[in-house]
């Protein structure tokens, strides 16, 4: 698997279409005395560009690089964040369950559509990431799911990873003794077929991808190979997102779980966004034109000593200043399984703290991307009703706009969220027309 990834070759289109100009989106300029070539340059029958692992022979053209700023530009607006909504069925089948709910494609749409027909969602969310599944699925009133979304000024874009596969392929006999720290590190895939879902995703009005590689913190990891190879996949999911049009959202994942320290989160955090940036600067991805997704710096959920939210800021922050480059437009940080409110209090902090004056501790949009922090409780709320909609999606709403005060330093507390709620209408035409 590992010599795999060394193919120098990407491919740009997929070979069963029709019609390749179409689906092309690539333009690029001569750099390197190499010869321009554009999707309308390609020989007939020829799919694939031939592009240098270190150092890519490409560099977008002013005009993609435009496009990809204003699609940033976009997403980290002040004063929102990014909703992620793309948990895998068997994830939010689970939560399904235990309100009662079957886990059938049928009630995830049904859910997906109470969150994306919330009134006033665009107010606090500027983009939505969602699963294949439901960037095929439909309203009650046959309108494509992400249209609404649209519609209402909401960036569309799909995770477009495919999952983990364990990066020493051992049998479970294997991983003792000095080995044993290995067993949880993986390998992302995706990149097979990656141009073709690329193409399709842009074609059919999404704006960026995602893509996100998990990393586990032990005495010895993440170690050396979990570092090199998933910075390696994850530069060349960027480099074919850019070609195609798409921001790529890159997805560092530095697991929570474990009895670490906050020191030793920072150091794992650290090694991880300094082995991705020094990918993506060796595969000539414009930095302008990505949007970071990763974890805050926290102790581990089973240590014995948690860190205050001033102390998660801090560490945070000092990650940050040491290995993101500041062409970088902004972070969209992940919850992990912080619960909801702590989430908000340290994203909070964070803003405060990085915005303090004369610090200049954050040259860089540093917002919320969060999925269950944002949809605690909606579940158990609606429990499949119609008449609980209105509730639900008041809740849902509740969760945006604290976070939403957080990613400008501004929360106080969750009643005085509450409070400006009062006049907003939850069980209105949006609502009815749904359900």
């Amino acid at each position: 698997m590992i010599n795999s990834l060394s193919t120098n070759k990407i491919d740009l289109f997929s070979s069963q279409s029709s019609d390749r100009t179409n689906d092309a989106t690539i333009d690029c300029k001569e750099t390197n005395n190499q010869p321009s070539l554009t999707g309308m340059d390609l020989q007939n029958g020829q799919t694939e560009v031939d592009v240098q692992t270190t150092g890519s022979i490409f560099t977008l053209s002013q005009r993609n690089e435009a496009e990809l700023r204003d699609i940033v530009a976009k997403m980290l607006q002040s004063g929102k964040g990014i909703l992620a909504a793309d948990d895998p069925a068997e994830a939010i089948g689970a939560r399904l369950a235990l309100f009662g709910m079957d886990s059938s494609a049928e009630n995830r749409r049904r859910f997906r559509q109470l969150l994306f027909t919330t009134p006033n969602m665009h107010k606090h969310i500027s983009a939505v990431i969602v699963q294949d599944e439901t960037y095929r699925q439909l309203t009650d009133q046959g309108d494509r799911l992400v249209d609404i979304l649209r519609r209402a000024g909401i960036a569309v874009g799909v995770k477009i990873d495919e999952g983990t596969i364990p990066l020493f392929p051992l049998a479970a006999e294997d991983f003792v003794g000095e080995n044993e720290c290995w067993k949880g590190e993986t390998l992302t895939r995706g990149l097979d077929g990656l141009s073709e879902r690329c193409a399709e995703y842009k074609k059919g009005g999404c704006s960026f991808a995602k893509f996100r590689c998990a990393y586990r913190i032990s005495q010895r990891t993440p170690s050396k190979w979990a570092l090199e190879q998933n910075a390696m996949i994850m530069a060349r999911f960027a480099m074919t997102c850019q070609r195609f049009g798409l921001v790529p959202i890159v997805e560092p994942d530095v697991s929570c779980e474990g009895t670490h320290g906050i020191e030793q989160c920072q150091r794992a955090t650290q090694q991880v966004l300094a082995h991705i940036f020094k990918a993506l600067a060796e595969h000539n991805v414009y930095l302008e034109g990505i949007i970071l997704k990763t974890n805050m710096v926290t102790s581990g959920l089973s240590a014995p000593d948690q860190s205050s939210a001033e102390q998660i800021a801090e560490y945070t922050l000092l990650t940050l200043r040491r290995t993101l480059p500041v062409a970088v437009t902004g972070v969209g940080f992940l919850a992990g399984d912080q619960p909801a409110i702590v989430a908000t209090k340290n994203l909070n902090a964070i803003n405060i703290i990085g915005g303090k004056t004369g610090t200049n501790l954050k040259p860089w949009q540093l917002t919320f991307c969060f999925g269950r922090a944002l949809q605690a409780n909606v579940m158990e709320i609606w429990k499949g009703f119609g008449e609980n909609v209105g509730a639900a999606q008041k809740q849902f709403f509740h969760r945006a706009r604290a976070n939403a005060e957080a990613e400008q330093g501004t929360y106080t507390d969750e009643k005085s969220v509450s409070d400006t709620l009062s006049t907003i209408n939850f069980a209105g035409e949006s609502i009815t027309r749904y359900y």
